[in-house]
């Protein structure tokens, strides 16, 4: 099943399931939010909560996403209390990829940090159940302000450096009443970052990253499949200047989602209830590593079989900065 948001006759927010081609109103749904939250409550999952409040007026979400009427497929009343966070270095990459990071893990003394933290995950990043695995990078991106419907502007701010796409599966989650993490499903997401910065220096990683995200159009409930095979491209003026396959899902990453999950929500910070999550968990493809140099206008476009409809999003760029940002005393 896949869930989404629309505004609806009125510019009302509705809340749609689909499975196949067929999508339809979720009767009695003010939001995705409210549907999950009742799940909990109710101590059922969010399919059988779905089922139980029944299917009304089927919609052409396709034609309604053209429309500019499709939203975020998941958000929070209160932005604050909507966290965006990732993590890196989890994917295996093509063949050719692997290939070479273990020529490199021969010699230990000549390691990045980056790819010392890619070796951990090879041989941690997969525990048994019930075990504790290695912790991965991990980086915080914003609260819900910097989260931006599909088909909406990524904005870099002015002073980036540059804005790239990166092609990701992200977890979407609602903290219950006591505290414990639910899964409301998975989404597509543009874990968009600053890739000049990053590069730098390693120590910078953390200014690349606060940046908006995008996720969506729709959230697949269910269960993840092991293998997804994925394309991102970019577009430039009508036509595409790159275009790449991805792959994500465990049968291609060095961590388990499960481990991912641990490591996020161990901390108590991030069980606060009420609170949702969008985790996204990283990739190994992205344009700028095949030195495309984005530029405003631009269109990024991921889409994976699994997941729906796909993520597009523009590139824009705000206004350069010409000055220190001035802090008043009080």
């Amino acid at each position: 099943m896949l869930i989404s948001q629309v505004l609806h006759a009125g510019g009302k927010l509705a809340v749609v399931a689909r499975e196949g081609s067929e999508a339809a109103i979720v009767r009695g749904a003010t939001s995705s939010y409210a549907l999950a939250m009742e799940a909990i409550a109710k101590g059922q999952s969010l399919a059988a909560t779905i089922a139980a409040h029944g299917l009304g007026e089927a919609v052409d979400l396709p034609a309604l996403l053209a429309a500019g009427r499709v939203t975020l497929p998941i958000t929070h009343p209160d932005a604050a209390h909507m966290h965006l966070t990732g993590t890196g270095l989890t994917h295996l990459g093509s063949a050719a990829a692997r290939d070479a990071m273990h020529t490199k893990l021969a010699t230990e003394e000549t390691l990045t940090d980056s790819m010392k933290m890619f070796r951990m995950g090879l041989e941690g990043g997969r525990p048994a159940a019930g075990a504790v695995g290695v912790q991965p990078e991990w980086f915080y991106k914003g609260n819900g302000s910097q989260a931006v419907a599909p088909g909406q502007p990524l904005t870099a701010p002015g002073f980036a450096e540059d804005g790239g796409e990166e092609p990701e599966i992200a977890g979407i989650y609602l903290i219950g009443p006591d505290g414990t993490p639910h899964r409301v499903g998975w989404a597509l997401a543009n874990e968009f970052s600053d890739h000049l910065t990053e590069r730098v220096n390693y120590l910078w990683l953390a200014h690349s990253k606060l940046r908006p995200a995008s996720f969506g159009p729709e959230i697949l409930v269910g269960e993840l499949p092991a293998d997804i095979r994925g394309t991102s491209r970019v577009r430039r003026g009508g036509r595409v200047i790159w275009e790449k396959p991805f792959l994500s899902g465990e049968a291609n990453m060095s961590h388990t989602f499960a481990n991912l999950e641990h490591h996020h929500f161990k901390y108590d910070l991030f069980r606060g209830p009420g609170d949702l999550h969008v985790h996204m968990f990283g990739t190994a493809t992205l344009s700028f590593a095949d030195g495309i140099k984005t530029e405003a206008g631009d269109i990024f476009e991921i889409e994976a079989a699994p997941f729906g409809l796909p993520l597009t999003n523009p590139l824009a760029f705000a206004p350069a900065e010409t000055g220190p940002t001035a802090v008043h005393p009080l």
